[in-house]
């Protein structure tokens, strides 16, 4: 009788919402490339980071006080007083840093395998979306704590729009609610913060999977898995999503959970990365911090906005650093997508972009002095050198022929022989003396390292990196 009155009040809800239907068609029955990497589970690390921002935030606004009076004492109480409140404040303080690391890397990704390419212009679009509303919430969240590094931060970023001619006086003014940022650039934040710019990040998410799932997953062949089907209409080298890839993402998100809760329990504050000093102390206006440094997030585009000595050509410099990766479908005019298949110019311009916006990065965290303003500047024309001139060098290049179907990556079974033979060639037999013998590969013996073999095993190494790049 149980198990009938379930199946009915199961059947009466499926009558009536397609919940089937769309598990079928964005799960159990969506094919994805059977090629998947590692570099595919920061896609969905970065839905489980969202989610894990959207429960803390929750949390922390049942005992948070939006008011420049009481914002840095709430805090503080959420910290010291709330039950698992200093739990919940590591866990978003963190995870705002871990969502920027695994977007950071879910763009590097498609970058690297052309992601961006026909037919997926529109999923990249949306994806861009995604970051520029992710930065927003990440920088109107900054200001919440109250302290000397969100309040002097906030007023130096917001001071930017001012360079806008014409609009950027009141422009300024309609984002700060005030003459100075104060309590009502507060509500105004936190508003922002807890509603609206949420609300466009899940709906920007729902935009990107179905844009996605519409198309199809890209892989790191870069060839389209939709060309060959059987009689039934599945394609040949695609894999049900669910539940091969929902129990292979399960082991990326548990390696990324143990690092997540290394750095909560032992290190939140990574050295001043993650949550600086200065923001330990409240915010007072008649005090200016000896260094304004956003959070690394932000860096990169800092450093070039602090590289150009005018200033409004300095906000138009940072905002078109990110203007210009919505145009990367249309920059790129190589015929091929993935970087394994690229002509040596894309992958030392691609491995120079990565130099320069790690450099930028730091830069960004450091005082403005001439030499590291001069780096900045020269790292700058790197970075744009490699989005501007991708009309010229992605045509130049001679590219490598694509296969026709999906490569067969190493399995373990192929991968773990190679690993142990150069193991054994890095690695030389000693006698065994007393009880020092160790168990290593199945057998009891001693082992010394080899220099000669580990050079030329290093050797080896890089002839097929340099390889790569011919």
């Amino acid at each position: 009788m149980k198990t009938t009155r379930l199946t009915t009040c199961a059947n009466w809800f499926l009558d009536r919402f397609p919940l089937t239907k769309l598990w079928n068609e964005h799960m159990a029955h969506y094919y994805a490339p059977k090629n998947f990497n590692f570099w595919y589970f920061f896609g969905s690390l970065a839905l489980m980071v969202l989610v894990n921002q959207i429960l803390t935030g929750i949390l922390l606004t049942m005992n948070y006080k939006p008011d420049a009076q009481l914002a840095f004492d709430s805090v503080e109480y959420i910290m010291r007083d709330v039950n698992w409140g200093w739990l919940v404040r590591y866990m978003h303080s963190t995870g705002a840093s871990a969502f920027f690391i695994v977007i950071y890397l879910h763009m590097f990704r498609g970058l690297i395998y052309g992601s961006y390419k026909h037919p997926r212009e529109l999923i990249w679009i949306f994806g861009m979306l995604l970051f520029l509303a992710l930065m927003a919430e990440a920088f109107m969240g900054y200001l919440l704590p109250w302290g000397q590094m969100s309040y002097w931060g906030a007023q130096v970023i917001i001071s930017l729009f001012s360079a806008i001619p014409i609009v950027g006086d009141d422009l300024s003014l309609w984002i700060r609610g005030d003459y100075v940022v104060s309590d009502a650039t507060l509500n105004r934040f936190f508003a922002f913060h807890v509603i609206a710019v949420p609300l466009a990040l899940v709906m920007l998410v729902f935009l990107h999977i179905v844009a996605l799932h519409e198309v199809g997953s890209n892989n790191p062949d870069g060839v389209e898995i939709k060309k060959y089907k059987d009689k039934e209409g599945i394609p040949l080298d695609g894999i049900p999503f669910h539940p091969y890839y929902t129990v292979k993402d399960l082991v990326g998100v548990g390696v990324f959970l143990i690092f997540f809760a290394t750095i909560i329990f032992y290190l939140p504050e990574v050295g001043g990365f993650f949550l600086e000093a200065d923001n330990f102390v409240p915010a007072d206006p008649m005090k200016t911090p000896e260094h304004i440094a956003p959070l690394w997030y932000f860096t990169p585009f800092y450093a070039i906005l602090r590289a150009v000595p005018d200033k409004f050509a300095g906000v138009i410099a940072m905002f078109g650093s990110i203007a210009v990766l919505f145009l990367l479908p249309w920059l790129d005019r190589s015929p091929v997508k993935s970087v394994r298949y690229r002509g040596s110019i894309f992958k030392k311009a691609l491995a120079l972009f990565v130099v320069s916006f790690v450099a930028l990065g730091y830069l960004g965290t450091q005082p403005a002095t001439p030499s590291a303003t001069q780096f900045a500047r020269f790292f700058s024309l790197i970075y744009f050198g490699f989005f501007l001139l991708m009309p010229i060098y992605t045509r130049w290049e001679k590219a490598k022929p694509v296969p026709s179907r999906l490569t067969k990556p190493l399995s373990a079974v192929e991968l773990i022989p190679a690993l142990r033979a150069a193991l054994n060639e890095m690695t030389v037999a000693a006698p065994i003396q007393g009880h020092q013998s160790h168990t290593f590969i199945g057998s009891e013996f001693r082992r010394k390292p080899n220099p000669e073999g580990i050079r030329n095993v290093l050797v080896r190494l890089a002839k097929k990196i340099k390889a790569s790049f011919d």
